[in-house]
């Protein structure tokens, strides 16, 4: 008879889970801060202009946009087929309404931050330039000075697209 027995019934140690909170807390977080937003659904068509001399905005967290184009067909039988302005995510029905606009946009901001506002315009390429040329004047009466026209980098063609 041997003096030391083989023990056949051991089994695999247990995983310990006490490190999982952590490793939960920390891909939260990490998704939290990588992950970008959605900012607007845009229920209009644009399709910016083309330009040759392109500066990218380096603090979007200030940028107010406006869009204006020719409703996405989802949205025609509610809205119509001509040109129509969107603020963030709303359209609105006349242009009286962006300096109302504005004042909100600015309250939601802290005071510091108030005379940073930029307003970013993506208009469609085909849109008349007097809704644009509305959009600014109702623009100068809110104070709202600060004026980015959104396009995409590339070569004018001779129709100017």
């Amino acid at each position: 008879m041997s003096k030391f027995k083989k023990d056949n019934s051991k089994e695999t140690p247990k995983i310990s889970t006490a490190s999982l909170p952590d490793i939960v807390f920390m891909l939260l977080f990490f998704f939290m801060t990588s992950t970008k937003m959605k900012d607007a659904e845009l229920k209009v068509k644009v399709a910016t202009p083309t330009a040759t001399e392109v500066v990218k905005l380096e603090d979007k967290t200030l940028t107010s946009f406006i869009y204006v184009g020719v409703p996405n067909p989802r949205f025609e039988e509610l809205y119509g087929t001509s040109p129509r302005i969107q603020l963030n995510d709303a359209i609105i029905k006349d242009v009286k309404e962006i300096p109302a606009w504005i004042e909100m946009r600015r309250a939601a901001q802290p005071e510091y931050n108030r005379g940073k506002i930029v307003v970013s315009v993506k208009a469609d390429r085909d849109v008349k330039m007097g809704i644009i040329t509305d959009v600014k004047q109702q623009l100068r009466e809110a104070n709202a000075l600060k004026l980015n026209y959104s396009t995409h980098q590339g070569q004018i063609d001779y129709n100017g697209r």
